[in-house]
């Protein structure tokens, strides 16, 4: 089932999500229609909060990006209860976008590098380091789980630049071919 995905604005998208157990009720089925939800509006990642779900779950699929970025070939995976060790490497910058944010891309700087300890979808512990554009997409999804999101890291001076446009879409002025929640 196709969910809505929450704008910029939402109250979910700034809470920092809890983790969850194996009994989590329905995860089986959240976990399938995120994964629609995701290829539905061609997105490369979705987190939890995105959908309305405050609660330490997100997804990649890279596979899109492989033809620039061939470290995102293969890389497609579920997270939970995700935190990260450390950061490292030196920050590079690269056009972000987000699914609750449409229309808007910018540059941001974040480290090469990121060592992240989560739990696949069968909640096996996982200990790993990523980077490249896994990296990149890690952090930016992570960053929903702790209530950030990509504009957050923008110069003061961009936020301004792109505040009218922020406030239609947390009023819903905003039109994609997705289904979107305020």
């Amino acid at each position: 089932m196709l969910l809505p995905v929450y704008l910029y604005g939402s109250p979910v998208l700034r809470k920092r999500a809890e983790n969850i157990s194996p009994d989590y009720p329905g995860f089986a089925q959240l976990l399938a229609d995120m994964w629609e939800t995701l290829y539905h509006a061609d997105g490369v990642g979705l987190a939890a909060p995105q959908v309305g779900k405050d609660i330490r779950l997100f997804l990649i699929d890279a596979n899109s990006l492989s033809e620039n970025y061939p470290d995102g070939k293969g890389f497609k995976q579920a997270f939970i209860n995700a935190h990260v060790v450390e950061e490292d490497g030196a920050e590079w910058a690269y056009e972000e976008g987000c699914l609750s944010i449409p229309k808007i891309h910018e540059d941001v700087k974040r480290p090469s590098r990121v060592h992240l300890r989560y739990c696949d979808e069968n909640f096996v512990e996982h200990d790993e380091w990523f980077d490249g554009i896994r990296a990149r997409i890690v952090q930016h999804e992570y960053d929903h789980l702790e209530g950030k999101m990509f504009v957050d890291k923008l110069s003061p001076i961009r936020k301004q630049l792109l505040k009218s446009k922020l406030l239609k879409i947390s009023k819903g002025e905003v039109s994609a071919s997705y289904r979107t929640k305020i």
